[in-house]
């Protein structure tokens, strides 16, 4: 029980849509995925799932009315083990990133502040869902300066570029986050017609915008690579989009949280997207090998 309490808190299948961060960060700035990309998804998973028990302790006394059953409110995990869980886990995620070099403690200690502040202030004010989207986009930079950071023995993006090369990939999943998290405000109660349809007009663009060539590549993709981003963005757009047409034609609190759990899992395929957008097929097709296993454990666990 005590195991699948913390499961619960920390919703361990989400968990699945982090490392995508961090590996399209890598194929943003052109170079492959190394040992500093591997400290870089450590981090962002303990940064993650941080926040994760940050937001059940902070709200504790708002989920016994409408979550009775999380594992707070059901006292199946103490407050004080939830708040100490999270310091912990930030602590461990800065401690990471250090590892992975300066310029990646910098995008990390960002990352950890923005974290927290949504928890702690920002969540029910109208900061809340660009303090959400924020926090992935720089999920996507702690990637790519990480990943820059480390020796190239090739030619690839220098680390003092990380961040410019990285930010229109950062730019396409911090709007994604923004749409889901603006819906998931109303997914205990339910009642919005007006955020599901505005998140799929959000999810919509999204796609084209992925399939459209980054400016400056200097080539175009083989038809191979432009066949994968078209399954990939596919992917993307179905399971975003149907979910959140179901919302927007009957916004009840379960069709609602089902919106919110598949835009949560639809950053997998953006991610895949993203990274063969940048021409790494390879990782591109390695982070939809996540799909699955997210899928698979949202039975379980919910993502919400």
């Amino acid at each position: 029980m005590t195991v699948r309490a913390w499961a619960e808190l920390l919703r361990v299948s989400a968990l699945f849509t982090v490392p995508g961060d961090a590996l399209a960060g890598a194929a943003a700035v052109g170079r492959r995925p190394n040992r500093s990309t591997a400290l870089a998804v450590g981090a962002s998973l303990c940064l993650y799932e941080a926040g994760m028990a940050l937001n059940d302790w902070a709200d504790r006394d708002e989920d016994a009315v409408d979550r009775p059953h999380r594992p707070i409110p059901s006292g199946r995990i103490t407050p004080r083990a939830a708040l100490t869980a999270a310091g912990a886990l930030t602590a461990a995620g800065l401690a990471l990133a250090a590892r992975a070099g300066r310029p990646a403690l910098t995008v990390a200690t960002g990352l950890a502040a923005t974290v927290w502040a949504y928890d702690l202030r920002l969540k029910h004010t109208p900061a809340g869902p660009a303090a959400m989207a924020a926090a992935r986009g720089l999920d996507l930079l702690l990637g790519a300066t990480a990943t820059a950071t480390a020796p190239a023995t090739a030619p690839a993006t220098p680390a003092r570029s990380a961040v410019p090369a990285a930010l229109p990939a950062a730019a396409l999943l911090t709007a994604h986050t923004y749409a889901v998290t603006a819906v998931s405000r109303h997914e205990a109660r339910g009642g919005s017609t007006t955020a599901p349809l505005a998140a799929l007009t959000a999810v919509a663009a999204l796609g084209g915008a992925a399939m459209r060539e980054r400016p400056g590549e200097g080539k175009r993709a083989t038809a191979p690579a432009r066949l994968l981003l078209t399954a990939l963005t596919g992917t993307y757009l179905r399971t975003a989009g149907r979910p959140l047409v179901h919302a927007a034609l009957n916004p009840s609190p379960p069709l609602t949280q089902r919106a919110v759990g598949s835009g949560i899992r639809a950053m997998i395929p953006l991610q895949a997207a993203l990274a063969a957008r940048a021409g790494a097929s390879g990782t591109a097709l390695a982070v939809m090998g996540l799909v699955p296993l997210a899928r698979s454990l949202a039975r379980k666990v919910s993502p919400t």
